[in-house]
């Protein structure tokens, strides 16, 4: 059985100032890069053989923090956040209020379908785990995309109660051509 990583990037400046990132992007403060280097401690024994990052800033930063040079990754594209369009950098106080609410309601300012992030996510994650040489796998993306790609598995809403805040790794297990929520680490601060 092969197991993938899912990790969500450490905290960013526009996570502490309420801002939606989506596509944009902010740097990560100095909690989220002591995040990451906490999440390079748990991640230290483990036999990783491959790694993959969303192209955003503050996924890569994180990433590099997790590894520490141990590994080189991969960026994609398909493992970036959800695109809010003209609601990019705007307060998250303007977001829609459920899970249901964000399925369509970015599209008509030029934004994503959660439904499309989730099958982005997916269709990704699957090709990536498919290849013969990939049996632990860390990725690192956002709070979006894990939780859509979550939604194409499984009912989410139990762990969207507890939380997916900046740091947690959803650990999945992949075989023959499916994933199974295994866990959810979630960080102690």
């Amino acid at each position: 059985m092969k197991t993938l990583y899912l990790v969500r990037h450490g905290e960013t400046l526009f996570n502490v100032a309420h801002k939606i990132q989506g596509w944009c992007d902010s740097p990560l403060t100095e909690n989220g890069i002591n995040q990451a280097q906490k999440l390079s401690g748990f991640f230290r024994n483990i036999p990783l053989d491959h790694a993959y990052s969303s192209t955003s800033e503050r996924c890569c930063d994180t990433i590099e923090l997790i590894l520490n040079n141990r590994l080189d990754y991969t960026r994609l594209k398909a493992l970036k956040e959800q695109n809010y369009g003209i609601f990019e950098g705007e307060s998250e106080a303007l977001s829609p209020k459920t899970p249901k609410d964000f399925e369509t309601f970015f599209l008509p300012y030029g934004g994503e379908s959660s439904n499309a992030v989730g099958k982005r996510m997916l269709h990704c994650l699957t090709t990536i785990m498919s290849q013969s040489d990939h049996h632990n796998v860390l990725a690192v993306s956002h709070s979006g995309a894990c939780f859509n790609f979550l939604r194409m598995l499984q009912d989410p809403s139990e762990e969207l109660k507890k939380g997916f805040s900046n740091g947690t790794i959803f650990v999945y297990h992949f075989d023959q051509g499916n994933f199974q929520l295994a866990n959810v680490i979630r960080p102690s601060n």
